[in-house]
């Protein structure tokens, strides 16, 4: 039932459309006025105005607005530089000049607009400046409406980062977060090039940032260090920058020769300042334990060219926050090279091993027997974890879980956390709707005979889209994508061949 509302300053009455009376309540009208009759973002102005009020008529009642140790510059231009005085008969309602808040701030601020950044944004920034900025004054800093230090009821920052608030009894935390997130990071610093630097946004890069703090030629950090040169070392490839497991912070998965201080193993004593290794090179020194690796880079019907380098080009040789110890995380690790992946990127939709998880969830780094690396042909790669016979092992005492016979390692949470379809197939039949068929479809007279190609990638991408569920061309999930396959509705059963 639709209601009409009749308003004067003091008193409202509701009325229903066959013209009787619901009640009378001095406030109703308001609430219902702003609820059905105003757009987004524009409550009734509780006080009627002209609509050619000046701002200093608005620091009558908003004289706050305008105090603070931090005011925004745009005060200074007045109100109305940003809000509009909306006047409908006897309403008046005060809006935005702009559609959304983040829209009005990219009018002086162009070049805070994620759409034409390129490189990692902090994710409030996309679109939602006020969840950390006041629009008009603060106490704080760049108008923050928390600021950047302090426990986590008044930090802004840890009202989304959990970072350093709960650590292992026997674990450490650096000590540099109670100086302020604001000491390390710039929450708005970008770069194109996929840098640490400018992932995380740093201040600036490590061992540089860490130096500030950290004397090189401090006596007891030296000894901790076995006298090895470590001053331009990147520091974060064997410490946790905020909070660790272990104690001097120490990343979460180590090189056995390393956590066991064993360092003669790899490392002679340094010569005029610098690194000498026990053989001639990373790889040689690599490989004295490591055979394995060596025999499966040479011997790969596919080989990967990055995997016949260096190993410590890919690999940290002391410690890492990921399982194989690549030297920053297992997604950049290869976006260095492949940058064509990286460019999939910036669409809207991404699959989660290929840009959180890691490349080698689906792909052998060092080298394989099937095309572009892969751990499994076809379908048997995606059902590895979306398959209903999908059964990942547990590593309880490493907090893991392992798929391709325990090739790939995951957090024990994976699953659960990323929320992993587990597709509901029979005789594989069974996804998207019942009885659909998830691979060939073969000829009923000739079983031999493909009658439809079909597979996972006939339908997804395997990297990224522009629209949800990873459809191929970066189409949407409705009976349109369907049509691809089925032009006649009518007999969904007849069908053409998705590769025609």
């Amino acid at each position: 039932m639709r209601l009409l509302v009749h308003r004067n300053w003091f008193h409202q009455t509701v009325t229903r459309t066959d013209g009787r009376k619901r009640g009378q309540h001095p406030w109703i009208g308001v609430v219902l006025v702003a609820l059905f009759a105003a757009p987004a973002g524009a409550a009734v102005h509780p006080v009627p105005l002209d609509a050619k009020t000046d701002a200093a008529k608005c620091l009558e009642c908003h004289d706050d607005k305008s105090k603070g140790k931090s005011v925004h510059s745009a005060m200074a231009a007045g109100c109305l530089s940003c809000h509009q005085i909306r006047v409908n008969k006897d309403i008046t309602r005060v809006v935005l000049i702009t559609a959304t808040p983040s829209n009005l701030c990219f009018t002086c601020h162009a070049d805070k607009k994620a759409a034409d950044i390129k490189g990692t944004v902090h994710p409030p920034a996309v679109r939602d400046c006020l969840a950390c900025h006041d629009p008009h004054s603060s106490d704080n800093k760049n108008q923050l409406v928390k600021p950047e230090s302090g426990e986590q009821k008044e930090n802004l920052c840890l009202s989304c980062h959990k970072t350093g608030l709960n650590v292992p009894e026997k674990g450490s935390r650096h000590a540099a977060l109670d100086m302020g997130c604001d000491t390390c990071h710039l929450t708005h610093k970008t770069g194109e090039e996929p840098t640490m630097e400018n992932r995380f946004h740093l201040t600036k890069a490590a061992p540089a940032l860490c130096l500030d703090c950290h004397d090189a030629k401090d006596a007891d950090l030296q000894k901790a260090h076995q006298n090895q040169p470590f001053a331009t070392a990147n520091c974060v490839e064997c410490h946790d920058a905020h909070q660790s497991a272990a104690p001097k912070l120490m990343a979460k998965f180590q090189h056995p020769p390393f956590e066991s201080k064993s360092c003669d193993m790899c490392h002679a004593p340094a010569k005029d300042g610098k690194v000498v290794l026990t053989q001639a090179d990373a790889k040689s020194l690599c490989v004295t334990c490591h055979d394995d690796k060596a025999k499966l880079i040479d011997s790969s019907k596919v080989q990967h060219p990055g995997a016949m380098g260096d190993c410590t080009d890919c690999h940290s040789p002391h410690a890492s926050n990921e399982p194989g110890l690549p030297k920053t995380d297992g997604v950049s690790i290869c976006l260095g090279c492949h940058s064509d992946i990286g460019d999939l990127g910036k669409k809207a939709v991404h699959h989660q091993p290929a840009f959180v998880q890691g490349c080698a969830t689906c792909h052998t780094p060092h080298g394989g027997d099937i095309d572009h690396l892969l751990r499994a042909k076809g379908n048997a790669l995606c059902l590895e974890c979306h398959g209903p016979d999908s059964v990942p092992l547990r590593d309880d005492a490493a907090h893991l879980l392992t798929i391709f016979n325990g090739t790939v390692r995951l957090p024990d949470d994976y699953f659960s956390k990323n929320k992993v379809a587990i597709l509901p197939l029979r005789f594989g039949l069974g996804h998207p709707v019942e009885y659909h068929p998830v691979s060939d479809v073969m000829d009923p007279t000739n079983q031999a005979k493909v009658m439809t190609p079909l597979s996972c990638l006939s339908c997804h991408q395997s990297h990224a889209s522009g629209a949800s569920d990873l459809l191929v061309k970066d189409q949407t999930n409705n009976m349109a994508f369907c049509d691809n396959c089925h032009k006649n509705r009518l007999n969904m059963k007849q069908t053409i061949s998705p590769e025609k």
